[in-house]
């Protein structure tokens, strides 16, 4: 398994930005994806993007399409979400994962590392 932090939520405006980001202390090992998920109480973790290890591959959930971009820096050891126009319902913990495997998955099942998570509340 591997180690990961996020950091960057925090209280944004409706139609505001944040980016968050996953450091990977120990380095990002070869063929590892990542993703982030999120979670609200009494609700599922529900994915949102998911970037495959040569980097080439992404996954967005519907609702982030065209708003959130999913980006790693190998050299740095990181994974960044840029989120723009934010929404309330954008509102919930983000958390960073890992996945040492070939194919693009997308499932917080897939996942086997996670972060601890960072809060990230949209105000109306």
């Amino acid at each position: 398994q591997v180690q990961l932090t996020e950091s960057g939520g925090g209280l944004v405006q409706a139609g505001g930005s944040l980016r968050l980001s996953c450091a990977v202390p120990g380095g990002i090992l070869p063929r590892h994806v990542m993703g982030w998920f999120r979670q609200v109480p009494g609700m599922e973790r529900e994915r949102v993007a998911v970037i495959h290890w040569n980097g080439l591959k992404t996954f967005y959930a519907d609702s982030v399409k065209g708003r959130f971009t999913i980006s790693r820096d190998d050299a740095k050891s990181t994974v960044d979400l840029s989120m723009n126009d934010l929404k309330p319902e954008d509102t919930g913990v983000y958390y960073c994962a890992a996945r040492h495997i070939s194919y693009l998955v997308t499932r917080p099942e897939d996942f086997d590392s996670w972060g601890q998570g960072t809060q990230v509340t949209v105000s109306s």
